[in-house]
């Protein structure tokens, strides 16, 4: 019977993980697990090779790109913000959250409406963020910190990690004014990218939900079998989070993910502007800080042979992993 009830216990927090899956914002579709068989298809195969490829050759070309004027230009244009870079985010982070408890939510939309204690816990968080003093936004972070934890306990941390970027938010904004400071923007590169891989892993374990927005809202497959369309979408949204992790070409993805989200902002409405405005606040200042102080693994490698192959190699390895995670836990 003990066995029976942990794995009865077991199969609820999985089904209220999947419940709030990222993209049932916009879907009331009934999750349904694809089976690995046809999750690893041709298709998802053949892209994830040539990914590998095209990335490995980014390594090679990136040096010429970084030399065009334009943007030799643009980064001595927003060098000059770099040290406004944690005013925004801490007020940047107090605005989200205000805006997105004012619409009833906290970190996502899919969500409960937060109530009694979370409520006063959120509404603390803003109040001291907008105090202009180093202690009182590490007082935020702290209390952001646990009601990140209480979400987890909430919905389980295999969901929660679709908004692990919190958690690097709430660590830079610890280290703000401390001797670890120089962390804070590298912590927000890794949060982002991996959060934004885990989501994208989503659309290839549940690709019905997928579909049906795609059906719903008449979104453009350019040609594509609506099917074929999810998997690539999902690997540019990969692709994206990993090469931020990597600090590949960090300030031009941000900008090109900004104007992403923006096309979805335009696409879904309202609710995609809630629900990611903390991402774009997150953006605004990876074009503002560039690679920061952080090395590149990459850069570890010094030979053109060595770089294409860690490159290449690795994004397989990373693509691996978050596959094989998000099917066993999901």
């Amino acid at each position: 019977m003990r066995g029976s009830s942990i794995i009865s216990h077991a199969s609820e927090r999985v089904e209220r993980m999947v419940r709030y899956a990222h993209v049932k914002w916009f879907t009331d579709v009934t999750p349904v697990k694809e089976t690995l068989d046809n999750v690893l298809s041709p298709v998802f195969m053949g892209t994830a090779l040539a990914v590998a490829l095209l990335l490995a050759i980014l390594t090679q070309v990136l040096p010429a790109i970084m030399k065009i004027k334009a943007l030799d230009q643009l980064d001595r244009q927003v060098e000059r913000l770099r040290p406004r870079s944690f005013l925004i985010l801490q007020y940047g982070s107090a605005i989200a959250l205000l805006w997105s408890l004012l619409e009833g939510s906290l970190f996502a939309p899919e969500f409960a409406h937060p109530h009694g204690a979370i409520t006063v816990a959120v509404g603390v968080t803003i109040a001291l963020l907008l105090i202009p003093h180093h202690i009182a936004v590490k007082l935020a972070s702290l209390v952001l910190l646990g009601l990140y934890v209480y979400y987890v306990g909430e919905y389980g941390l295999f969901h929660m990690l679709d908004y692990g970027f919190y958690l690097a938010i709430a660590a830079a904004l610890a280290l703000y004014r401390t001797v670890y400071e120089r962390w804070s923007f590298p912590l927000l590169y890794l949060g982002t990218g991996l959060s934004l891989c885990w989501v994208a892993v989503e659309k290839w374990i549940y690709p019905a939900m997928s579909l049906d927005i795609i059906e719903h809202h008449q979104v453009p497959t350019f040609g594509f079998d609506p099917a074929v369309f999810i998997v690539l979408a999902a690997f540019i949204e990969f692709v994206v989070g990993y090469l931020l992790v990597v600090g590949i070409l960090n300030r031009l993805l941000s900008i090109v993910l900004t104007l992403i989200f923006i096309m979805t902002t335009m696409l879904f409405g309202y609710v995609e502007i809630v629900g990611h405005f903390m991402i774009h606040v997150i953006l605004v200042l990876f074009v503002i800080e560039g690679v920061s102080f952080y090395k590149p693994p990459v850069d570890m490698h010094k030979t053109k042979l060595d770089r294409i192959i860690f490159v290449a190699l690795n994004f397989l390895l990373v693509l691996a992993t978050f596959l094989l995670l998000y099917y066993r836990f999901a």
